[in-house]
C-alpha cells in the first residue's frame, strides 16, 4: 500500500472540514471567516471528537504563506494615487480613530491587569478594522453607492498602512521593550527610507518591465511574473530586516497602479481563497475552547470596548472634518468591528514570545461578535440618527450644520504652501534615490567588483565612477533644478522681504547635494585620491552638465507615466468625482435583465420619477458625456449618475439609467463636478441656463446652485444667473477649465 504524505492527509482534513463549516456559515448568512476559524478549532489539537491535524508545522508554513498572499492581494487593492486621492476627510477621521483605539485598547489591557506588551498589543488587535466583513455587509445592505461609503473605504485603506506600519514597529518594540527608544526612532528612519525606495524604484521598473514584455503576456504568464515578483520582495523585505507581510504589501501596491491590476486579482483569486483558508483554519488550531470560557469577562468587555470605542472615535473624527451628522454616525456604526489584520498582530505577538497565550483567543472570539453584530450596528445608523436629531438641542444640530457646510467649502493655497511643499518633495525623492546608490554600491556592486574583477584601490574607482554616473541626474536636481518657476518669480518680485527664505531654500538644497557628495567619496575613496577625483568629477560635470536636466526629465516623465498608468487607463472609461452635500456621483453597469434596457433617456424619465442626472455612458472605449433625452441604454453600458443616497437608492431598482439627446460620441474624457462663481464680471449674468448655452460650451450639466444659504439640487433649464450664485458644473473636465479660463481672461480684458 503507498505512503501517503501527513501533508496530504492534514490538508484533506481541514479542507473537508472547512468545506462544511463555510457551506453551514455562508447558509446562516455570517462571514466565511468564521467558518474557517470553527473549522480550526474543530481539526485541532485542543478538540478531540474529530480528527487531529498530525503535523502542524507544516500547515505553520501554509499559513505564512497565507498571509504573505493575503498582504499581496491587499495591496492590489491599494496605490500610491488612491491614498492621494483619499482626501482629508477620510485620513483625519482614520487617524483620529486609530489614535483612540491605540489608546483605549492599552488602557482597557492595564485595566485588565495585564502587562505592558499585552496591552500594547491589544491597542493595535482593536484599532484596526476588517474591509472584508464591512464590503461583505455593504454587499448585503445594498448601501455601496451610499456616499458615507466611500467615507468608509477611504479609512480602511487608512488603517490597512498603519496596520502593515504597526507589523514592523511592534516586532522592534518586542525586541528592544522600550516604546521611547533609540532602537525604535532607528527602525522608523529605516522603514521610511526603505518605503520611499521601494516605492520609487518599484514604480519605475515594474510598470516598465511589464509594458516591455506585454506582446508575451497572458494569463498564466501574468500570474507566474506577479507571484514570482510578490516572493521576490518578501525575500528582499526579510534580509533588510521587515516582516514577509511588509514586502508582500508593497510589491502589491507597487503592481495595483499598473493596467494589470484588475486581472492580478482576478487570477489570484483562486490561490488568495486556498492559502486564505489555511491561514484562517490555522488561526482556529490556535484557539483553546477552555480559555474563551475562562475569559469571558474580558471577551465581553473587549467587545464593548471595540463597539463603543470604534463607533465612538470614527463618528467624532468624521464630524470635526466636516461631515453631517448622519454620515458621521453611519460610518461610525461600520468600522465598528476587528478582523483579519487582528489575528496577523496577534500572531505576531505569540511568535515572538512577548504576549500571553489567552491574548490571541481573546482576539479571535471578539472579532468573531463584532463580525456578527457589524450588519445590525449599520442598520442601526438611520434610526440612532433620527433619534439624537429629535433630541439634541436646536442650538446643537443648528452648529453641526453650519459646521459641516463650512468644512466643505473649497479653501485656497497660498504660494509658498506650494512652493515649500514641492521644494520638500524634491529634496525628500532625490535624496533618498542618492542614499539608495550608494546603498547598492557598497552593499552589492564594490563586493562583487572586488571579488570578480579589480583589487584595492582600483575597485572602489571604477565602484564609484558608475554611481557617480548614476547620481548626477539626482544630484543635479537636487540642487540646481528650478522649482515651479512662475511661483518663485512671483515670490521674489513681490515683496524684498520675501529673498531671504527663498534664497535660504537654495542654499539648504545646494548643502544637502554637497553633503552627500561628500558621504560619497568618503565612502568609495581613499584620501591620497580625494583631489584626484575632485578633478574627474568637475571635468565630468562640465561635459555633462548640459544633458542632465533632459537625462533626469526622461527618468521623470517615465516615473509619472508609471505612477498614472491606471488612472489613464480607468479614465478612458469613467472618472470619478464627489459632489457637495448629500448628492454625489455613483457608477452602474446595465445587465441584460435590467427593466431600462432599451429605453431612452427620455422614457425613462429619470430626473422626473427619481431626481437623478446621467453625467455619461461609457460604451466600450467610448464615453458620452451629458448623453442626449434620445440615447438608448444597452447591457454593459457603465453609466455616471448624480443623486443623493435615497434617489440613488431609488434609481438602484431600475438597475441602470440618465438622461438623454443626441450626444456626440467622443472618446473617453475624464468627467469631473467643477464649482464657479457668479459675479457683476460673469458673461451670462441675467441669463436663463438655457439661454446661456453652458450645457454645449463645456458638454457640462448644472447639477446645484447655491443662492443666499440655499441649495438647488437640478434646476430647471429656465432658472435666471443671479450676482453671488455658486453654480456647480459637471461634464468634461478639460472643456469646462477652458470655460473658466475664458471667463478670467474676459474679466482681465
Amino acid at each position: 500500500m503507498a505512503h501517503l504524505p501527513n501533508l496530504i492527509i492534514d490538508l484533506a482534513i481541514i479542507l473537508g472540514t472547512a468545506a462544511v463549516t463555510t457551506l453551514l456559515f455562508k447558509w446562516l448568512r455570517q462571514p466565511l471567516v468564521l467558518g474557517y476559524i470553527l473549522a480550526g478549532v474543530l481539526v485541532g489539537p485542543k478538540f478531540s471528537i474529530f480528527p487531529t491535524v498530525s503535523d502542524p508545522t507544516t500547515i505553520r508554513i501554509w499559513a505564512d504563506i497565507g498571509v504573505i498572499v493575503l498582504l499581496f492581494s491587499l495591496g492590489l487593492e491599494f496605490n500610491i494615487k488612491k491614498l492621494v486621492k483619499i482626501g482629508g476627510t477620510a485620513s483625519l477621521t482614520g487617524v483620529i480613530e486609530i489614535a483612540g483605539m491605540l489608546l483605549l485598547g492599552y488602557l482597557t489591557g492595564m485595566g485588565l491587569g495585564w502587562s505592558t506588551m499585552d496591552s500594547i498589543f491589544l491597542g493595535g488587535i482593536v484599532c484596526i478594522s476588517s474591509t472584508t466583513i464591512i464590503i461583505r455587509a455593504f454587499d448585503e445592505l445594498g448601501i455601496k453607492t451610499q456616499q458615507f461609503a466611500g467615507i468608509v473605504f477611504g479609512i480602511l485603506v487608512i488603517e490597512d498602512i498603519v496596520a502593515v506600519l504597526l507589523l514592523v514597529l511592534l516586532s522592534t518594540l518586542a525586541i528592544s521593550k522600550q516604546f521611547f527608544s533609540a532602537d525604535m526612532l532607528v527602525a522608523i528612519l529605516k522603514l521610511a527610507f526603505f518605503l520611499v525606495i521601494w516605492f520609487l524604484g518599484g514604480i519605475f521598473l515594474v510598470p516598465s518591465l511589464l509594458r516591455s514584455s506585454r506582446k508575451f503576456i497572458n494569463d498564466e504568464t501574468l500570474l507566474i511574473i506577479s507571484l514570482a515578483l510578490c516572493l521576490l520582495m518578501v525575500v528582499v523585505a526579510t534580509n533588510v530586516g521587515f516582516s514577509p507581510a511588509l514586502g508582500a504589501f508593497i510589491m502589491g501596491s507597487i503592481l495595483a497602479g499598473t493596467i494589470y491590476a484588475e486581472r492580478i486579482e482576478t487570477l489570484l483569486t483562486s490561490i488568495k481563497d486556498l492559502f486564505g483558508a489555511v491561514f484562517f483554519v490555522s488561526v482556529g488550531m490556535l484557539i483553546d475552547p477552555a480559555l474563551l470560557v475562562q475569559y469571558a469577562g474580558p471577551i465581553a468587555l473587549i467587545t464593548v470596548v471595540v463597539i463603543v470605542g470604534k463607533a465612538v472615535n470614527v463618528t467624532l473624527g468624521a464630524l470635526v472634518v466636516g461631515q453631517p451628522l448622519k454620515q458621521a454616525l453611519q460610518t461610525g456604526l461600520s468600522l465598528a468591528q476587528i478582523g483579519e489584520f487582528s489575528f496577523i498582530i496577534a500572531t505576531l505577538g505569540l511568535n515572538l514570545n512577548v504576549t500571553s497565550g489567552f491574548l490571541y483567543p481573546i482576539a479571535v472570539a471578539v472579532s468573531a461578535l463584532t463580525a456578527f453584530t457589524t450588519p445590525y450596528l449599520i442598520r442601526a445608523a438611520n434610526p440612532l440618527y433620527t433619534w439624537l436629531e429629535r433630541r439634541l438641542p436646536v442650538r446643537t444640530r443648528l452648529f453641526l450644520s453650519s459646521y459641516s457646510s463650512g468644512a466643505q467649502t473649497i479653501g485656497s493655497v497660498s504660494d509658498w504652501y506650494r512652493l515649500v511643499r514641492e521644494h520638500i518633495q524634491v529634496i525628500v525623492v532625490n535624496t533618498v534615490v542618492v542614499l539608495g546608490i550608494m546603498l547598492l554600491a557598497s552593499r552589492w556592486l564594490l563586493p562583487m567588483v572586488s571579488q570578480e574583477l579589480l583589487r584595492s584601490p582600483w575597485d572602489g574607482i571604477l565602484t564609484g565612477f558608475l554611481s557617480f554616473v548614476l547620481m548626477a541626474p539626482f544630484l543635479w536636481a537636487l540642487a540646481l533644478k528650478r522649482i515651479n518657476r512662475p511661483v518663485y518669480t512671483r515670490l521674489w518680485t513681490e515683496r524684498r522681504a520675501y529673498r531671504g527664505p527663498l534664497v535660504t531654500l537654495a542654499v539648504t538644497r545646494a548643502t544637502i547635494a554637497s553633503g552627500l557628495i561628500l558621504l560619497f567619496m568618503d565612502q568609495f575613496f581613499s584620501v591620497s585620491l580625494l583631489l584626484f577625483v575632485i578633478v574627474i568629477s568637475l571635468v565630468l560635470w562640465l561635459l555633462l552638465g548640459k544633458r542632465l536636466p533632459l537625462v533626469y526629465e526622461l527618468i521623470e516623465n517615465r516615473f509619472l507615466l508609471n505612477l498614472n498608468a491606471r488612472q489613464i487607463y480607468q479614465e478612458t472609461r469613467m472618472g470619478r468625482n464627489l459632489l457637495p452635500w448629500d448628492a454625489h456621483l455613483s457608477y452602474f453597469e446595465v445587465s441584460a435583465e435590467s427593466p431600462g434596457v432599451g429605453f431612452t433617456l427620455s422614457e425613462l424619465a429619470l430626473r422626473e420619477k427619481y431626481g437623478v442626472n446621467v453625467i455619461s455612458i461609457a460604451r466600450g472605449s467610448m464615453t458620452m458625456l451629458v448623453p442626449g433625452r434620445n440615447e438608448r441604454l444597452f447591457p454593459g453600458d457603465k453609466i455616471a449618475v448624480i443623486g443623493t443616497d435615497q434617489q440613488l437608492e431609488q434609481f438602484n431598482t431600475l438597475i441602470e439609467p440618465a438622461p438623454a439627446s443626441k450626444a456626440p460620441v467622443t472618446p473617453a474624457q475624464e468627467i469631473s463636478l467643477q464649482k464657479i462663481a457668479v459675479d457683476d464680471t460673469f458673461p451670462y449674468l441675467g441669463l436663463s441656463i438655457r439661454n446661456s448655452g453652458i450645457r454645449e460650451k463645456t458638454q457640462g450639466l448644472i447639477v446645484g446652485i447655491e443662492r443666499q444659504g440655499t441649495r438647488i439640487l437640478n434646476p430647471d433649464s429656465t432658472t435666471f444667473f443671479n450676482p453671488g450664485d455658486v453654480i456647480w458644473l459637471a461634464g468634461n473636465t478639460k472643456l469646462i477649465k477652458e470655460f473658466q479660463r475664458e471667463n478670467r481672461l474676459r474679466n482681465v480684458q
